[in-house]
């Protein structure tokens, strides 16, 4: 087993890590599930964790370890665990790292609304929901039928163009990307899209592992939109275009009729929070090894 390595050691021993996805980390997270349960681990609930939404740190110095089951996070000299008690143990170093540094960014009060990436790992971890990966595959295909950009209004003429502009190149974009047939439509029952587009899917979500995978199903979820998700896990789109292209709508609205002076800002922050933290967990959890090795091939 390896000795622990401390956050500031790990951060010089991987600038180009630090530089790449630091700008992540640092934005303000929301709505994890809690790692660390004060008293006895709670019974799985149905669906999904609902944490405490503050603790009290009880914590000096956060590290990481290499074990058997990968790499693990330590508080102090405490292992952390998951909201069922199993040992909190990721695949990537790059991975732990990033967990670790969402508790090390913790103050006074340990904020668990700010710890996407730990909630992702619990849900990977525990598999609160049950499902396999073929379950997970056939949820993120059948999110085309509902995908944000796919759906078109009639009027007015100037958001008509606008969607057109701004959605139109990213369909085309999957659809010789990926080489699928998507289309749009005005239909309140949305576009009919081919079998042949859901089996192509199907095959090239099967190359992502079950981490991965619950991460694209929560990129998903935020963006209200499996292509947004393609192109941002592609590097087509950066978190500003992708939750921009999801709300915009929205920010038509908003250009029209004003902005409410902190509810859409804060709003807006939060959706580019979930999304960068999500995707940033898509891109740790394909990691096939530790980061010095992946930095070398670069």
């Amino acid at each position: 087993m390896c000795p622990p390595k401390s956050l500031g050691r790990m951060w010089r021993i991987y600038p180009r890590l630090r530089g790449r996805w630091r700008g992540l980390l640092d934005r303000p997270l929301s709505d994890p599930t809690v790692s660390v349960w004060p008293g006895p681990a709670p019974r799985p609930p149905a669906r999904a964790y609902v944490p405490p939404t503050e603790r009290k740190r009880f914590y000096q110095n956060v590290s990481i370890s290499q074990g058997e089951g990968g790499f693990e996070i330590n508080l102090d000299h405490r292992k952390l665990k998951t909201p069922q008690a199993k040992l909190f143990t990721v695949p990537s170093e790059a991975l732990a790292i990033a967990v670790a540094t969402e508790w090390d960014s913790q103050q006074d009060t340990i904020k668990f609304y700010t710890m996407h990436l730990t909630t992702l790992c619990n849900t990977s971890l525990d598999n609160p929901t049950q499902r396999n990966k073929d379950q997970l595959i056939r949820a993120a295909v059948k999110f085309l039928d509902t995908d944000t950009i796919c759906y078109r209004v009639e009027e007015p003429e100037t958001l008509v163009e606008l969607q057109k502009n701004e959605w139109d190149p990213i369909i085309e974009w999957a659809e010789k990307r990926y080489g699928l047939e998507i289309g749009s439509s005005t239909s309140i029952m949305g576009p009919s899209i081919p079998t042949q587009t859901r089996e192509v899917l199907t095959s090239h979500l099967s190359s992502y592992n079950m981490w991965a995978l619950q991460g694209i199903e929560f990129v998903v979820a935020q963006l209200k939109s499996m292509l947004l998700t393609l192109g941002l896990i592609d590097l087509r789109l950066t978190v500003e275009q992708a939750v921009l292209l999801s709300r915009l709508e929205e920010e038509y609205q908003i250009q029209k009729w004003g902005n409410i002076e902190w509810a859409h800002d804060y709003e807006l922050q939060e959706l580019r929070a979930r999304t960068a933290a999500g995707t940033l967990f898509v891109h740790l959890c394909s990691e096939s090894s530790t980061v010095k090795h992946k930095l070398l091939q670069e």
